[in-house]
């Protein structure tokens, strides 16, 4: 993994991640950890500085339009445990899961908003199991 790789994953860990928590806290009043698998972002620069926009904040937009009042905010505070971020190298692999109390994203996130889920795919996801 080259320098630039090993800034922007610090960047991510440190900063980016812990201040999109703070969002989630405020947007359900929990706040919920990221699992990102580091491994598959290691060699992948272009997927490392999509990752916040391609995950992070369609995430928070799609908990937004469920956290509309209390009894949504309620059930994304009851619900969601955990969200498990992984690149794949394709949008074939693309994946969107949410058992457990764990939400699942798998994107290929170099390609930016062509191989990311949309807002509204996530919300629907969370709905059907929150």
């Amino acid at each position: 993994m080259a320098l630039a790789e090993r800034r922007k994953i610090k960047e991510l860990q440190d900063i980016t991640l812990p201040e999109r928590e703070r969002e989630i806290e405020e947007i359900c009043g929990k706040a919920i950890p990221y699992d990102v698998d580091w491994e598959s972002f290691a060699e992948d620069g272009q997927a490392l500085n999509f990752m916040d926009n391609i995950a992070c904040h369609r995430l928070n937009m799609a908990l937004r339009m469920i956290a509309i009042d209390d009894m949504g905010k309620e059930a994304v505070h009851d619900g969601l445990k955990t969200i498990k971020l992984k690149n794949v190298a394709d949008v074939a692999a693309r994946h969107l899961s949410f058992d457990g109390g764990v939400l699942e994203m798998h994107c290929p996130y170099a390609l930016g908003t062509q191989g990311m889920i949309a807002d509204g795919e996530i919300r629907d996801a969370l709905l059907a199991k929150l």
